[in-house]
């Protein structure tokens, strides 16, 4: 789809959009899979799971090991994730410029869960930006690449998801902005090649402070 004629919402997702976290977390989402006997790649793990949601994350392990994981089982790791984000965790290179610059309403809509986005929106400076129109996969029965969260945030807002657009940095958030409706554009400045993100109805981008361009005959429409 075009980019809408009136845009009156941007949608931002979280994780490698917002907040340089997927470069943090893969590399330790790969130790916690080794630890688990599941060897994987970094690029095997942003094809499979970057843009997908803590559940998923589960179901895929425990398919992979044919059993089901204790509750708790996450309990021994979230130190690491928690410890790098503290120590490392910066806001994506660019963003607080175009921010500054896109005058249309923003929100955020993000596999996380609404702990991790608050925490890590607070850590980079960010929260105050979005307070208030946070949206997470829990709230919704699928998560991306159904459409059911970008729709959900439209919904929240006030606003058709035809004057919509999102900032997805994941092939699965670039399916599930199409599958809602919504123009996308695929920020490739992080670990998803751009070809991943590429398709009818996406830009595809590499620097965030391109984008207030990039929506420029639109912003404030």
């Amino acid at each position: 789809m075009s980019l809408p004629e009136h845009l009156e919402l941007v949608i931002f997702d979280c994780d490698g959009v917002l907040v340089d976290s997927e470069r943090l977390s893969v590399e330790i989402d790969r130790e916690v899979l080794s630890d688990l006997g599941w060897e994987l790649t970094i690029e095997e793990i942003v094809h499979r799971f970057v843009g997908r949601s803590a559940a998923h994350f589960r179901s895929e392990i425990e398919a992979y090991l044919g059993r089901a994981l204790p509750d708790d089982w996450e309990a021994p790791y979230q130190h690491r994730y928690s410890d790098a984000f503290v120590r490392d965790l910066k806001a994506v290179p660019g963003v607080v410029t175009a921010l500054d610059a896109i005058s249309a309403p923003t929100c955020v809509a993000s596999s996380g869960a609404h702990e991790k986005i608050r925490r890590t929106l607070g850590l980079t400076g960010l929260l105050p930006r979005f307070d208030g129109r946070i949206f997470s996969a829990a709230e919704v029965e699928n998560g991306k690449p159904a459409p059911d969260l970008f729709l959900r945030a439209a919904s929240c807002m006030g606003v058709p998801p035809s004057r919509c657009v999102v900032i997805e940095d994941s092939r699965f958030g670039v399916e599930a902005a199409g599958a809602a409706g919504m123009h996308a554009f695929g920020y490739a400045g992080g670990l998803t090649p751009a070809e991943w993100l590429a398709g009818e109805g996406t830009t595809v981008f590499e620097d965030m402070a391109e984008l207030p361009a990039l929506l420029g005959m639109t912003v404030g429409g």
